[in-house]
Order: structure tokens, then sequence, then C-alpha cells
């Protein structure tokens, strides 16, 4: 088995609305890499600019991620902050060594690179988290969680 490189500060983000499989995954590996971690959660303002119509109001998603995180990562340390924009202090930091993402984020990981770069900070390893499918074989996601396609771990409902 292949030892998993350990960094002191990795981050993490996402909007958590309908904190799910495909989410817990991201923050399970986000804690097996990191000793620190940081959690970006996606402010009302940027879920309305990024089209995600469904999102619960910024105190209802920390409030279910946070009993999660004091749940299942006691004693661990982490932090969570509310972002404006799409990197948060993964950009500004420069301790940050990791980035934890999904398939659905990763694209997103060069463009945090260079604006780090621009900052003077170094360079961002990723470390990627692939989706975690529902039983159907397709992605977990919040869209179908509401849609009533799926549960929250991703199984089928019945109509």
């Amino acid at each position: 088995m292949a030892l998993t490189r350990r960094y002191r500060v990795v981050a993490t983000g996402g909007t958590f609305d309908l904190l799910h499989k495909g989410h817990k995954a991201l923050l399970k590996r986000s804690f097996d890499v990191g000793d620190h971690v940081i959690i970006g959660i996606t402010s009302d303002v940027l879920a309305r600019r990024m089209g995600k119509n469904h999102a619960r109001k910024y105190f209802d998603r920390e409030t279910e991620l946070r009993t999660y995180l004091t749940r299942e990562f006691q004693g661990r340390s982490y932090e969570v902050t509310e972002l404006q924009d799409f990197f948060g202090p993964t950009v500004t930091r420069s301790d940050v060594e990791a980035i934890v993402v999904s398939e659905e984020t990763l694209e997103r990981v060069e463009e945090a690179r260079q604006h780090r770069q621009e900052q003077g900070n170094p360079d961002l390893c990723a470390v990627l988290v692939k989706y975690v499918l529902a039983e159907d074989g397709k992605p977990i996601s919040t869209r179908r969680i509401t849609s009533g396609e799926i549960d929250k771990e991703g199984k089928l409902r019945t109509t």
C-alpha cells in the first residue's frame, strides 16, 4: 500500500448545500492528507453568482457542516471560512500546501496556482477526490438529491 503524503495545511471548499456522501468523501480525504484543514464554504452571494439556486442560507450550511465536523473529526485541527470568491485562503495564505478538490473543481487548480504565483506564494499541490457514485453509477449531487432522484447516500428513490 502506497503511503499518502501528509501536508501541514490543506484547503478544500464547496457550497455544502445538503451535506451528502460526496462532500463527506472530500472532507475525509482532506483530513487524511492534512494536519490542519481550511474548509471554505461558498457565501450566499457567490452561490447565487454560480447559479446555485437551491443553496440554503450560509448560516444553515455552516451549522450543518460544523456539526458534522465536530462529530467526525473531533480533536483534529481545522477552520471554517466563508468564501467570497472561488479560492479564498487557498491563494492568499502562503502556508497552504495543497488543495483537495473533486473532479468537478479540478479545472480551477491551475487558476489558483497562477493567483498564488502572482502573490508570491509557493506552488500548490492538488489532491483529487473522485466522484462518489450513486447506485445508478452517476455522481451524487445536491441537484439530484433536491430533485428527489436520490438520497444523500446515493440510494435511488422510488416514486
